[in-house]
């Protein structure tokens, strides 16, 4: 094999090797997301951001519906204003009525509706929710979540989380619920709902695993041009 055969021949294996490693990266960080992680329990006047990156090629997101739960309600729902989207929040009537210091609430919202926009291959949409009040009696709140494409496709973001903590396929936007000195700090994405990146750029909670399959590629990437230096030396060597 001559010097240049051996140098091609680990390049490619090289490119081909990394290229799959970050096509998982970009792959892994391409969930419907819902921002921040957590929440101090019974947080009043914040602000829960949904993302949603669009995953098809040939397709378009043209809606999403996020429920939310009614056994455990957000009080005080508002949305905001979408670039090309509209907005439409159902109600429902509370089994149990909640006690506030602004008297009983016996509707809550269970789900928001928004239509009318287009999510383009490539991009996302951030979609902002404001809220009055947190439930303060469970430790996780969970919102279904089904994401429409132009070409009829509906993924189903649905899935709960096991008992052994692996991420399903298809996982429900979830944000955890903590005791008020535990509650995280971090806030929603700076990003606003207008606009468009990658899906690299998506939820916060699954770039580490992005940014740690990236980096597994540059590894890989740099033991091949070590492999392809060491074959091109010993062609040389046997040469001469």
């Amino acid at each position: 094999m001559s010097a240049n055969s051996a140098l091609r021949r680990a390049a490619t294996v090289t490119a081909l090797t990394a290229a799959s490693v970050l096509v998982a990266a970009g792959v892994a960080s391409a969930h419907v997301t819902v921002h921040p992680e957590s929440y101090a329990k019974g947080a009043t006047d914040g602000v829960l951001t949904f993302r949603v990156p669009n995953e098809e090629d040939t397709a378009s997101t043209t809606k999403v519906q996020v429920f939310l739960p009614t056994d455990h309600p957000v009080l005080g729902v508002l949305v905001s204003p979408g670039d090309g989207w509209t907005a439409k929040v159902t109600t429902t009537k509370l089994k149990t009525p909640v006690k506030t210091d602004d008297g009983t609430i016996t509707e809550a919202a269970s789900e928001i509706t928004w239509t009318g926009g287009k999510i383009g291959a490539g991009q996302f949409e951030d979609f902002d929710v404001a809220f009055g009040q947190l439930p303060e009696d469970t430790g996780q709140l969970t919102f279904k979540t089904l994401q429409t494409y132009s070409d009829g496709k509906v993924v189903r973001w649905i899935e709960e989380a096991g008992s052994g903590g692996e991420e399903p396929e298809n996982p429900a936007p979830t944000i955890k619920l903590t005791a008020g000195d535990d509650a995280t700090t971090s806030t929603a994405p700076a990003t606003q709902s207008s606009a468009k990146a990658t899906p690299t750029a998506s939820a916060d909670s699954s770039d580490s695993t992005a940014r740690g399959l990236g980096i597994a590629g540059l590894i890989v990437g740099a033991l091949g041009l070590a492999a392809a230096a060491f074959a091109f030396v010993r062609t040389r060597g046997a040469g001469s």
